[in-house]
């Protein structure tokens, strides 16, 4: 009996990852038993059961998370801050990583920023509740530190993983390393927002983070005018 191939494209998806992991100067990936089992079965001819993307949820996402070691921010951390909502949801906020109050309860934006995009989803007529909320980094960085790049190399893919199982329709960036990260550009994100691309199919809009709206409070109108391009596409289900 001839093996299961694995799904077609996968390898080439693979080989793509691991240049790009090699050009940001990553040596080592770290690789769950279950994903290395299906390797070994490959290599070695033994039929499997054909590896679906679309069936992983977020609990098996965080469970392959674990109590993550693979880089040095889970030296000081108390929490990892994975992070909550719909896990069905239409619409993913994704921010940059979690500041001290997230690091202490393990929940994304629940700090002063956190209260202000509270305040934003209600604005365009939604709730935490019906919206999903995450992180690129899964791990407060000391002193609230800018991510390093090998850091984002190291957690994004379960960012990548946790918005291949939900598959929202739309996607908000909130500020420069959540954009940067996903749209793969170093444009500033003040000439990035107000206008939406594509992320594998999924409507993605970039705006500022609520934690520089804090400090810069006259971009509020600017990301009034994102929300309201995002609430009308939410609407009709148009971008």
């Amino acid at each position: 009996m001839k093996p299961s191939p694995p799904p077609t494209g996968l390898f080439d998806e693979i080989k793509r990852s691991l240049l790009h992991l090699k050009e940001m100067g990553c040596k080592s990936i770290p690789c769950s038993e279950k994903s290395l089992n299906i390797l070994h079965a490959w290599k070695h001819g033994i039929r499997t059961t054909r590896p679906s993307m679309k069936s992983e949820s977020l609990n098996d996402i965080r469970a392959d998370l674990g109590d993550c070691r693979r880089c040095v921010l889970c030296e000081k951390r108390t929490h990892i801050v994975f992070g909550e909502g719909d896990p069905h949801a239409r619409l993913v906020f994704v921010g940059e990583a979690p500041g001290y109050d997230e690091d202490q309860q393990g929940t994304p934006f629940v700090g002063e920023a956190g209260q202000l995009l509270t305040r934003i989803i209600q604005a365009i007529h939604l709730t935490r509740e019906q919206v999903y909320i995450c992180n690129v980094i899964k791990c407060r960085p000391p002193g609230n530190r800018n991510p390093e790049p090998l850091e984002i190399e190291t957690c994004s893919p379960f960012l990548n993983r946790q918005i291949q199982a939900i598959r929202p329709e739309f996607i908000c960036t909130l500020g420069k390393f959540a954009s940067q990260t996903l749209l793969k550009q170093e444009i500033p994100i003040s000439k990035l927002r107000g206008q939406f691309y594509d992320y594998h199919g999924i409507r993605l809009i970039p705006t500022f983070h609520p934690a520089y709206l804090l400090r810069n409070p006259e971009k509020k109108r600017a990301v009034w005018e994102d929300m309201k391009l995002l609430m009308n596409a939410y609407a009709t289900g148009q971008g």
